[in-house]
């Protein structure tokens, strides 16, 4: 995992596709980590491969992340029993979602001001953020 963002603030994805994500005229190759203090590239290609590691700089964000959207790629997959019990422990709300819905649903909420973040698994097919 990169410690330094892409960009130091959240802002709204664009598109996703082939491979990647489009937010503020910047290109990403690869999964996305969006918190408040910043856009990251992850680590993470497969749902099922999701490890509670992987986590790590959500769960332990200075900002305080208090509900996070994760993009499970092209379908709904729910993360491991420890995973979903971190979060409970951690008193962050976690809702799993195809990585299209996570986006879009990301966009909504970031525009209404909500206190939310995204993990987000990359995908092939292209399509816009909005």
């Amino acid at each position: 995992m990169n410690d330094a963002p892409f960009l130091p603030e959240r802002v709204a994805i664009d598109a996703y596709g082939n491979g990647g994500f489009r937010f503020r005229d910047l290109s990403h190759k690869g999964s996305l980590l969006c918190l408040p203090g910043g856009v990251y590239g992850w680590p993470p290609v497969k749902p099922e491969n999701l490890r509670l590691s992987d986590f790590a700089q959500v769960l332990g964000s200075p900002e305080g992340v208090g509900f996070v959207l994760l993009g499970t790629g092209d379908n709904q997959v729910f993360p491991s029993g420890d995973i979903r019990r971190a979060f409970v422990e951690a008193g962050i709300g976690l809702e799993p979602m195809a990585t299209g819905a996570a986006v879009r649903t990301y966009n909504v909420l970031l525009q209404e001001g909500r206190d939310v973040a995204c993990a987000l698994i990359a995908v092939d097919h292209h399509r816009s953020g909005s």
